[in-house]
């Protein structure tokens, strides 16, 4: 990656971690209204990404856009047998988030506003994520 496509990038992730605070979606309050089903806020921030990638991926699609080396941007399909581990991974991920209350791009948002709490499941992260490599080759896939 060049040092303009790195510029423009962390400009965008800052710009992109501002509005999700000024939005209140890394708030640990308001994720916890969202399992807790005391509000609509956050079901109406996610229900609104999932219609705008719907959208996106269907003008990508009919417009047959290319990334930024010329390649055409495409979806693989997904095997209905390999169901069971996206279910199995989907509900640990949304697990750890209602017990953390911050999903993994937001604990950096959390930690770049200040609360340096979010250190320990950053730290926790990058173990798993460690672990998880020096094991895989003896998982199921």
């Amino acid at each position: 990656m060049n040092t303009k496509n790195f510029i423009l990038y962390t400009l965008a992730g800052v710009l992109f971690g501002f509005v999700l605070m000024k939005a209140e979606v890394v708030s640990w309050f308001r994720i916890q209204e969202m399992f807790r089903f005391e509000a609509f806020h956050m079901y109406g921030v996610i229900g609104m990404a999932v219609l705008v990638g719907l959208i996106s991926l269907q003008i990508i699609k009919r417009l047959n856009v290319k990334d930024s080396e010329g390649n055409p941007i495409t979806v693989a399909p997904k095997d209905p047998a390999q169901m069971k581990r996206y279910i199995i991974g989907g509900t640990a991920f949304g697990l750890g988030w209602a017990l953390l209350g911050a999903c993994p791009g937001p604990m950096f948002i959390l930690l770049g506003s200040g609360l340096s709490i979010m250190i320990v499941p950053i730290l926790a992260g990058i173990a798993g994520t460690w672990f998880y490599g020096a094991i895989k080759h003896k998982l199921p896939h």
